[in-house]
């Protein structure tokens, strides 16, 4: 039983645990947060009436775990209930938990804000951080769960409200219990999938959002249907999509947790409540233990974030996905910066997540290619239907494919999973020879080309793209497997170029000069210079509010290659070596119009707009982040972002390191309204040497 005072930030407790397992006189270790008063343990195993475990019951503070102090509650296990084979232990205890939500200084990625629970007028979030109850360590538990609010408030926890909406019943194992409780505005579907299975659907949203409950609701069906029949049945009887007072965008068992802020963002892409739906199997229904490598964040982006626009038909976008995974890990995870993906725990960075989501997505991919469709498919099946409920580490994927491959795939894992870095794969010397056909057939051509690999190299598939003569292409896939190998192809003519990977199936290192340039090249340049166009004085606006986040980010990092920023009249008429982020109107000094000539080609300046990408865009809302190479520094690029009015780039401002991934991005009030890339050489192609 909980009760809950969020003007007071206190909690009311009496937790009732059940223990199976263990022998008499084993140690029980408890946690419970160091803001939380215990006033009593009573061992209802041998008592009839509630009578106290012990005089006192002694803790320690836990100074090993990077989670807050907690108190560690050690019991002696009593001799067990000799018809049910359990002990019944019951917890009294009550407190404050008040760590108000911080806002995360991270400039690329969205992470919830930071706190380890809170309860307070403005909401209560109670989760495995915050040590709201007494939990037993390394064990799995179900609940029964009453919740006692003030008037107008309603919470929402894992399992099936019951018809006492106080109350949820929780009979799946899970590690932890969260809570979390608001005035809501609540709405349900009674729904059932296109498997036949019946599922409650549910939101829990703020009265000012509670418009948008169908469109979440209908999104939560349509990817309970797309996920079913991949996964097996859904593990839950209820799904909820529930809206949090701090940013957040969180997957519980039988719920999703969302900020206000990307709940107002119409939050139902494949990526957003797609991933989180993913999760319910992946992740909330199978475990996993991040001391022994953290799969589940891997395949749970593949199967949301990419697989899902393979599966609807939708190619192209799928093939851009792949494109952006690599992208991701070649720009955060210099080379030999990485490390092996079975030490992948958690994302606190952009290179834990391009090598925890990003590569470990890819290589499910690879596994895909590797062992088939129709095998791969049976066994993902086969996780949840083996693990549901329980961990499974690495080593339990790969036995479960090994069985429905038929055959080993130890050298799969060792490659992927076991070993940093990711293949380095480059072309060269094309050459082509006629070869007489048999009589009445017309002559072949045999094309030869060098395919290298940089240090230890990998065993991978590798397709070719052949361009002919009209633009016809011809692709093969070859097996490299060797540091330098010549591979033989033969085609119908001579061809022209080769291409590698076009479709970006194989997960790689692209060097940074052949990725198309965008913003996060400089923001991961070794060498960093923003160009102030006008002087700083006066109220920081747009660009002091970036200077001051940039410095922010700098600072927390102890590591951090610092950014210079040069002022106007600065003396410099030489742009420096590196990557330049120019703010404001290049033209107005000259350092920051030398710079902005590597530009020349795509941009031009007009009174009252600009021009870039063949389009003109005028007025005073107007606003364009670009980004060019400087190929006397290759791998580096000039970035700027202009305003046709200081005021057309407030809100751009705020938000720029979210627009890192294009070469230009065309903002109308803070808005979007074109974007795009220059050229890439990510398919390194490579011309036919001549004869």
């Amino acid at each position: 039983m909980l009760a809950l005072s969020p003007d007071s930030h206190r909690l009311i407790a009496t937790d009732r645990v059940t223990v199976a397992g263990g022998s008499p006189g084993q140690e029980l270790a408890f946690s419970l947060a160091p803001t939380l008063v215990l006033e009593r343990v009573e061992d209802l195993t041998h008592c009839q009436d509630p009578c106290e475990f012990a005089p006192s019951v002694p803790f320690a503070r836990d100074r090993s775990s990077s989670r807050p102090e907690s108190q560690r509650i050690f019991l002696k296990q009593p001799p067990a209930d000799p018809t049910s084979g359990t002990i019944r232990l019951n917890f009294v205890y009550h407190g404050v938990i008040d760590d108000p939500p911080r806002e995360p200084r991270h400039l690329r990625f969205v992470t919830p804000s930071e706190t380890a629970g809170h309860i307070g007028p403005e909401g209560v979030y109670l989760s495995s951080e915050s040590q709201w109850y007494p939990d037993l360590d390394d064990s799995l538990a179900t609940y029964d769960v009453r919740i006692t609010l003030p008037d107008g408030w309603a919470a929402v926890t894992q399992g099936t409200a019951q018809a006492d909406s106080s109350r949820w019943i929780v009979s799946t194992k899970s590690e932890a219990l969260t809570v979390v409780a608001n005035r809501f505005v609540v709405k349900t579907r009674t729904w059932k999938a296109q498997s036949g299975q019946a599922i409650q659907l549910a939101t829990y949203l703020f009265p000012d959002d509670a418009a948008l409950a169908d469109e979440y609701l209908d999104a939560s069906a349509r990817y309970l249907d797309a996920y079913i029949p991949l996964l097996g049945a859904y593990p839950f009887s209820q799904f909820a999509v529930v809206e949090n007072f701090f940013s957040s965008g969180l997957g519980m068992p039988s719920f999703t947790l969302l900020g206000s802020g990307v709940i107002k963002r119409h939050y139902t892409q494949p990526y957003a409540l797609g991933h989180e739906i993913v999760h319910s199997w992946i992740g909330n229904g199978v475990f996993n233990r991040v001391s022994q490598g953290n799969w589940v964040e891997g395949l749970t982006t593949y199967l949301s974030n990419y697989y899902y626009h393979e599966l609807i038909g939708d190619e192209a976008q799928a093939r851009e996905q792949r494109r952006l995974m690599l992208l991701g890990y070649s720009v955060y995870v210099r080379p030999g910066e990485g490390y092996p993906l079975k030490k992948f725990a958690q994302k606190s960075d952009e290179k834990d997540n391009a090598i925890g989501y990003q590569k470990s997505a890819m290589v499910f991919h690879a596994l895909r290619q590797e062992v088939g469709d129709a095998t791969f498919w049976r066994a993902l099946k086969r996780i949840p239907e083996r693990y549901l409920q329980t961990a499974a580490d690495w080593i339990d994927l790969e036995r479960t494919f090994q069985e429905e491959a038929g055959r080993d795939l130890r050298w799969f894992f060792a490659q992927w999973v076991e070993r940093a870095g990711v293949p380095e794969i480059a072309l060269s010397g094309l050459r082509a020879q006629s070869i007489p056909g048999l009589s009445g057939r017309a002559n072949l051509v045999e094309a030869t080309v060098h395919i290298a690999q940089s240090e230890e190299p990998y065993r991978a598939p590798v397709e070719l793209e052949f361009v002919l003569s009209g633009g016809r292409t011809q692709r093969v896939h070859v097996q490299v497997n060797a540091a330098q190998q010549d591979v033989v192809v033969p085609l119908a003519e001579s061809p022209a170029t080769v291409r590698l990977d076009p479709d970006y199936h194989l997960f790689r290192r692209v060097a940074r000069n052949e990725m198309a340039p965008m913003l996060n090249l400089y923001v991961t340049d070794a060498q960093r210079t923003v160009v102030l166009a006008q002087p700083s004085s006066g109220p920081p606006g747009p660009f002091g509010d970036i200077l001051q986040r940039l410095a922010a980010q700098e600072a927390a990092k102890a590591d951090a290659v610092r950014t210079t920023v040069l002022q106007p009249g600065a003396g410099k008429q030489v742009p420096p070596p590196g990557s330049l982020l120019l703010l404001g109107d290049p033209r107005e000094n000259p350092i920051a119009a030398a710079a902005a000539r590597s530009c020349s080609d795509h941009v031009r300046f007009l009174d009252g707009g600009f021009s870039v990408a063949g389009h003109t865009y005028e007025g005073a809302a107007m606003a364009l982040l670009v980004s060019c190479r400087r190929d006397e520094h290759p791998g580096s690029v000039v970035t700027l972002l202009y305003g046709v009015t200081p005021q057309a780039l407030v809100r751009v401002a705020r938000l720029l390191f979210f627009y890192g991934w294009q070469s230009y991005v065309v903002f109308h009030e803070g808005a979007v309204v074109a974007r795009g890339d220059w050229e890439d050489r990510m398919t390194t192609e490579v011309r036919i040497e001549t004869q």
